[in-house]
């Protein structure tokens, strides 16, 4: 080999990675030198607390309001540059700082709210950990200034250089902090823009305002107003003491106008008082009708002793109560008040005290959920009797009259047809015996029955043998009687109800049934004008609802007919799913499922409920394992229960095309007037809606 072609040697400085060799590679993965354990620096330690407290100015917002209704401020006002920044201060006018307890202030765990373990565990002030005020000062440029009502003069701490000196100022604190996040810049680049720092701030501002209509808030940016909330709740005087319904009373009305205030006044028009108790536990606000949700989740308000937190427990039961009354997946408006022995929760949990833990989180999530749920129980027709009362207007029925119009005469049918039922049907027990439409409707009912669902009969034919037909004649309810005269309809004479006439005593809030529109939708009228009603949307919650009746009056503990697999389907479960299935498997029985382990990681399933046979059994089998997991066994019972007797009933309501008599369709208006959830059918679809006089004049342009 010559000197030319001879192969160079490599210096493995020069050498691509790739080409080093492993003893190379070894060496450079060799573990660093070990450091010794050291404390760290305090500014360090404040540094990494800031980076859990602080995450934004809005974060800013939140420590400084607190500390400030920790003080007893009545007035709390909120001044920002650059959507706060480059300048964040709250001024207010508390109960201030001492001048020899300033220096302390800025200290990490230095407080005033908390002595000891007892005082943590049953803490009721906003701020108790004494670690925002040191975290702030870590990461910005802050200033104190501060002075008590028996001071003489105001005091301003320096927080960067310590300097303690005079200045003047009202009773009260000013907290200011500038240039946040200076000494971490990597931290200041992840913050957005002024407005979207700003909109974080109001919000921040707003969760306060929401639960404290004693005090009053005003927010200032750039030189310019944003927001202010006046306080709407004077303070306690010694005789609201002694009266504590009238103290109750004012604190409602207060509570009603800064929630008009903050959220606008659609909100207190499209929501309901809400004031439940259950043992330890108090829920009180306001809950959105169901007409008023929302497409994103930007307006539900949880309040737990006056803190705002964003709890699962909570949101799950307001979620719940709102199930069969929300249309797909919009989200329900709310605000809630949670008031509870400060014993019974646990505030200690989380970096922000966004997030709480509660001892007894079943008796909370119960205590949430019947309270939105009697509040949305009640049908919303009662609130137009209130509008009539308003603007009294003479009915035919209340002068004595006969409920038609003058001189119109109701056309007879063209065929005769049997009248709906509308006594409550006959009581059955167990969830197994409802799962047969037939005991809706007495003898004359089945699940063919779609057209004929509320069976019954007015004698206007002759009346047919049971063995002649299975939707046999039946007596006319002794309730309403809508028979008519004998040959009224073969004479062509006008069809007049005989229902009870309306009255002081006996009001009708969704009107008279006028006709029907193509076999689908009844029209009524009202003293506030016309009613348009969805008929089978409508008859299909009063089912439900006197399904859920019978069944809560029945055996509680029946369990969902069940249909065994011809060939167990088996599934590869997880640890907790094989924990879950051993734990609940009585629960799961009342199900109607039966699964049972069938090897350390592998479950089979080998019966599913009769209504759902055709359904993937691994699937639902996953789901209810997963939603027991999460959620008390109760509740899951309840709602699988639910939907398969919101199964029953839209098979079992009226069904389109259907011709109803007059009476048939006030005798299903009387009836929505006195069923709960009346306004909505259980999938979430509304069954009626009001046509003020005003609107109607509005679309033929009268009065222009």
């Amino acid at each position: 080999m010559t000197a030319d072609t001879a192969p160079a040697t490599l210096d493995p400085a020069d050498a691509p990675d790739d080409a080093l060799t492993p003893a190379a590679h070894s060496a450079d993965r060799a573990a660093p030198a070990r450091r010794p354990i050291q404390d760290l620096p305090d500014e360090l330690v404040s540094q990494i607390a800031a980076g859990e407290v602080v995450e934004r100015p809005a974060s800013v917002v939140r420590e400084l309001v607190d500390n400030a209704l920790d003080a007893g401020a009545t007035s709390i006002t909120v001044r920002l540059l650059a959507g706060g920044v480059r300048l964040i201060t709250v001024e207010d006018d508390g109960c201030g700082i001492p001048r020899e307890e300033l220096p302390i202030a800025l200290r990490r765990h230095a407080t005033s709210k908390i002595r000891n373990l007892h005082d943590l565990e049953s803490v009721a002030t906003m701020g108790f950990r004494g670690e925002a005020l040191a975290a702030i000062a870590s990461v910005s440029e802050m200033s104190v200034l501060s002075r008590p009502a028996q001071q003489e003069s105001a005091y301003l701490l320096d927080a960067r250089s310590g300097e303690l000196r005079p200045a003047a100022r009202n009773p009260g604190t000013t907290m200011e902090v500038k240039e946040l996040f200076f000494s971490t810049p990597a931290r200041r680049k992840f913050l957005k823009t002024d407005a979207t720092e700003l909109a974080h701030c109001v919000e921040a501002v707003r969760r306060h305002a929401l639960t404290r209509p004693g005090v009053g808030f005003a927010i200032w940016h750039e030189g310019k107003l944003v927001e202010q909330w006046r306080a709407t709740l004077p303070a306690r005087s010694d005789a609201d003491q002694h009266d504590e319904a009238a103290w109750q009373q004012l604190e409602q009305r207060a509570m009603d106008k800064r929630l008009a205030d903050v959220l606008g006044p659609d909100f207190l028009e499209q929501s309901i008082v809400v004031n439940y108790q259950a043992g330890h536990v108090q829920v009180r606000g306001r809950a959105g009708l169901p007409d008023a949700a929302r497409s994103r989740a930007d307006q539900q308000f949880c309040y737990v002793n006056g803190r705002f937190v964003r709890d699962k427990v909570l949101t799950h039961a307001a979620r719940a109560a709102y199930e069969d009354v929300l249309h797909g997946h919009r989200q329900p408006v709310y605000a809630l008040y949670i008031s509870l022995d400060p014993m019974r929760v646990d505030v200690n949990v989380h970096p922000t005290k966004i997030e709480v833990r509660f001892r007894d989180s079943r008796e909370v999530h119960q205590a949430v959920l019947h309270g939105v749920e009697n509040a949305l129980a009640a049908p919303r027709a009662q609130q137009l009797l209130d509008a009539a009362a308003a603007t009294p207007t003479p009915t035919a029925a209340a002068a004595g009259q006969p409920t038609s119009l003058p001189g119109q005469a109701y056309a007879p049918a063209p065929q005769a047809q049997t009248a709906m039922r509308f006594e409550a049907p006959p009581r059955v027990n167990g969830l197994q015996a409802l799962q047969q439409t037939a005991a809706l409707w007495g003898q004359a009912g089945g699940p063919a029955a779609a057209d004929n669902a509320w069976a019954g009969s007015t004698a206007t034919s002759t009346p047919t043998s049971i063995d002649a037909t299975p939707w046999q004649v039946q007596e006319a309810s002794p309730r309403w009687n809508p028979q008519p005269a004998a040959g009224a309809i073969a004479a062509g004479a006008p069809l007049v109800p005989t229902l009870p006439p309306e009255s002081a005593d006996n009001p009708w809030p969704l009107g008279r049934a006028v006709a029907q529109i193509h076999g689908v939708y009844i029209l009524a009228e009202n003293a506030q004008g016309m009613v348009i009603v969805d008929m089978h949307a409508a008859h299909e919650r009063i089912v439900y609802e006197r399904l859920k009746s019978q069944l809560d009056d029945g055996d509680a503990s029946s369990a969902i007919a069940s249909q065994p697999l011809l060939i167990p389907a088996t599934f590869s479960a997880t640890p907790e799913e094989v924990a879950t299935a051993e734990d609940h498997s009585e629960t799961l029985a009342q199900l109607g499922l039966e699964v049972v382990p069938f090897s350390p990681k592998t479950l089979a399933v080998r019966a599913t409920p009769t209504t759902l046979a055709q359904g993937n059994p691994v699937e639902l089998a996953r789901s209810v394992l997963a939603e027991l997991a999460q959620h008390d066994a109760s509740t899951v019972v309840q709602r699988a229960r639910n939907e398969i007797l919101g199964t029953m009933a839209c098979h079992g309501a009226v069904r389109a095309n259907r011709q109803l008599t007059i009476d048939e369709m006030n005798a299903l208006l009387r009836d929505m007037e006195h069923t709960e959830r009346s306004d909505q059918c259980n999938h979430g679809r509304p069954t009626w809606r009001q046509l003020s006089m005003k609107e109607l004049d509005a679309l033929f342009l009268r009065g222009r």
